[in-house]
């Protein structure tokens, strides 16, 4: 969703030298307009400036050379298995520094995982390194590990110390585990207030948070941050103009992560994260962008935005892109409890219809070839609920699944950037959830700022249609200010969709408590973010049955 104007052409950005690497793929795709998205993507593989070895290397820094704190950005962790998980952290003692302080240099960096917090028993140690290539990220694929237990991970360079990590994992493959708790959110434009809601986030008994985009946004960021109004601290120039360059978006990465409330809790829970739009550009389309820009140019930015992305998340290495394209679609389970789907809704798709306008669905929108997920992506999906033997099939994905209609008089316009605007697309995922007789479906959903909870109905224009699944937006973290309870068109949208039960524009996040005989969903919602210090309070809480899909008020 957008939030502001464009604030500054990418010509007057400085580069660095990996971005000049991308520019000049560019007059070779353009040369080369016929080619597809992925063969533009392989022809730019050779941009993604993997660490050189040998003589070639980057030169070692000496960890005495240090002099700042090298953790400015704290630790994540991420992608539980039942043997293994995801430790994230990246150097930055000047993380306002485009190179984060630390030169062309590569660093060697220590790491542990304990079954304590005072790491008296630690269970694996290692030793990694932060290549410059990669912005001084370092992604470990601990392994190893107990099914079902948790962990205190932490890292080390020199003398400094990182705060210290704690993460799980998952059951036992085909366990039966008897529940989990798990939180959503999206939406955390830093211009538009505090992240209250990560701070209540992070004293949440929850097992893993799904993060379901818009971690970032690409516009600009002042010196007084935005809504937020400092006024002890002033913000550097480099963050009041718009993100397109892969400097550009490591920086962006490096100022959210400077919140002491994202790192908490990153720091507390296991985070499984996908992007919408803004981690690129607002309301982008595979190659397609909001300025209609030349598809070489688009992919270009992409390419940086996608490497930038996994540079500063708790994503194992099948995620590192290959220029302008990344496998960030997945695969989770809990046991045999739940299945997670964690889609990709952004790089695949067709571009939005109308010019991605609010229009009534029409011969555009509804053409059978049209794909909200591409092809691939879609049959991957369907296969992985044939297969399924899990209690709960969840989807964490981006934009609003259900139908969501605008206007009460017909015919009514709905979001061409939703999936109402790929109706055939979500025909055909609906289609193979019934082929695959999945009973217990829900879909966790963010981009739209407010909370919603649907009844996924096989008709959703008949409101006595059979429910087959349950939907929940997690409204957003900031984005949009402090928001209000009943919006606008609040009562509009409750009468012009029966099936949507429950609508709320405040900020905050989902929690879902998946159970063997039902799911319970609390709404959690902060009194404000434009000042810190807000407090939270649930504002609905939802029960859905196992084997009779449909919402209950708890």
């Amino acid at each position: 969703m957008a939030l502001t104007g464009r604030q500054r052409p990418p010509s007057e950005h400085a580069f660095s030298p990996h971005d000049a690497v991308l520019r000049t793929a560019a007059p070779q795709v353009a040369r080369r307009r016929f080619l597809t998205v992925a063969a533009a993507a392989a022809m730019l593989a050779f941009s993604t400036n993997r660490p050189a070895r040998g003589a070639t290397a980057a030169p070692e820094l000496h960890p005495a050379r240090i002099t700042d704190d090298p953790f400015p950005l704290g630790v994540a962790s991420g992608d539980p298995l039942p043997d293994s998980v995801l430790i994230w952290t990246r150097l930055a003692p000047e993380p306002f520094a485009e190179d984060g302080g630390l030169g062309r240099r590569r660093v060697v960096v220590h790491w542990e995982v304990a079954t304590d917090e005072w790491f008296a028993f630690v269970e694996h140690r290692g030793v990694a390194t932060a290549h410059p290539e990669y912005a001084h990220s370092v992604h470990v694929d601990v392994k190893g590990l107990m099914p079902d237990s948790h962990y205190y991970y932490r890292f080390r360079v020199g003398a400094w110390i990182s705060p210290t990590g704690r993460t799980r994992t998952a059951p036992e493959a085909g366990s039966d585990a008897d529940s989990m708790r798990l939180a959503a959110v999206a939406c955390q434009a830093y211009q538009d207030g505090y992240y209250t809601a990560h701070r209540h986030l992070a004293q949440e008994d929850v097992d893993v948070v799904f993060h379901l985009g818009d971690y970032l946004y690409e516009y600009a960021v002042d010196s007084a941050g935005g809504a937020r109004r400092y006024t002890d601290v002033k913000l550097p120039d480099v963050f009041n103009r718009e993100a397109t360059t892969l400097a550009d978006y490591r920086l962006r990465y490096a100022l959210y992560k400077t919140d002491p409330d994202l790192r908490a809790a990153h720091a507390q829970h296991p985070f499984v994260v996908t992007w919408d739009d803004h981690e690129t550009e607002n309301n982008y389309a595979g190659a397609f962008d909001e300025k209609n820009s030349p598809q070489e140019e688009s992919l270009v930015r992409r390419a940086a935005a996608y490497r930038a992305y996994w540079e500063n998340q708790p994503l194992r290495a099948a995620q590192l892109p290959q220029g302008p394209g990344a496998r960030l679609y997945r695969r989770l389970a809990w046991g045999s409890l739940a299945q997670f789907d964690i889609l990709d809704t952004r790089q695949y798709r067709s571009d939005q219809a109308y010019h991605d306008r609010p229009h009534a669905p029409g011969t555009e929108s509804d053409d059978p070839v049209r794909t909200l997920t591409g092809a691939e992506q879609e049959r991957w999906l369907l296969e992985g609920w044939r297969a399924s033997e899990a209690l709960w099939n969840v989807m964490p994905q981006q934009v609003c699944f259900s139908q969501r209609k605008f206007d009460l008089p017909a015919p009514a316009r709905m979001s061409m950037d939703a999936w109402d605007g790929y109706r055939a697309s979500r025909n055909r995922v609906m289609a193979g959830a019934k082929a695959a007789g999945i009973d217990n479906w829900m879909v966790l959903t963010g981009d739209v700022h407010v909370g919603y909870a649907f009844d996924i109905k096989d008709d959703f224009d008949d409101p006595q249609s059979r429910t087959v699944g349950t939907e929940f937006t997690c409204t957003s973290i900031a984005s949009g200010g402090n928001g209000t309870e009943k919006p606008a068109d609040w009562e509009t949208y409750m009468k012009a969709n029966p099936h949507m039960k429950y609508f709320d524009g405040r900020r905050g996040y989902v929690r879902v408590e998946l159970g063997r005989d039902n799911a319970r969903v609390d709404f959690r919602t902060v009194s404000a973010i434009t000042r810190p210090g807000g407090t939270i309070a649930t504002a609905a809480s939802f029960v859905t049955e196992v084997g009779s899909p449909g919402l209950k008020s708890a």
